[in-house]
């Protein structure tokens, strides 16, 4: 009985580190936007629809932990981060801009940021995503 518990309050923590990345990853999108003023482009846009909703779906399977969460958000953070990683491969310019779907408005290109050589708001988008992918997989794999 015991074991259970420290099971089930390990996946609970897990699901709870996994929704604060979600949250610090939401405010940092907002602090850039707001606060920094950085307009987002169309692939910023798609990325926090994504984003933003794992918030809310996350903190409801906290309280009581709930599974069946983590098959909702994987879903979103997985086409999350297909939208970052192909907004990485078009900020690199790998993917020609004629490909761009940024034609009007910011650009998707557009570098607001770029510390230590590679970390571009493209780039954290991606990280966090990968990040709560992990996250949610290790999860997946301990609830079974």
């Amino acid at each position: 009985m015991a074991q259970n518990h420290k099971v089930s309050e390990q996946n609970w923590t897990l699901l709870f580190i996994t929704w604060i990345i979600v949250t610090i990853s939401t405010l940092g999108s907002l602090f850039f936007s707001h606060v920094m003023e950085f307009a987002p482009c169309v692939l910023c846009w798609y990325q926090r629809i994504c984003l933003f909703p794992l918030v809310i779906i996350l903190a409801t399977g906290l309280f009581p932990f709930d599974k069946r969460v983590v098959k909702f958000a994987f879903l979103l953070a997985i086409a999350g981060w297909l939208t970052a990683f192909y907004h990485n491969l078009l900020y690199s310019g790998i993917i020609p801009q004629e490909m761009q779907p940024c034609s009007k408005g910011v650009s998707c290109t557009e570098k607001y940021i770029d510390l230590f050589g590679f970390l571009t708001i493209p780039m954290l988008s991606l990280l966090s995503f990968t990040t709560i992918i992990t996250l949610l997989l290790l999860l997946k794999r301990r609830i079974k």
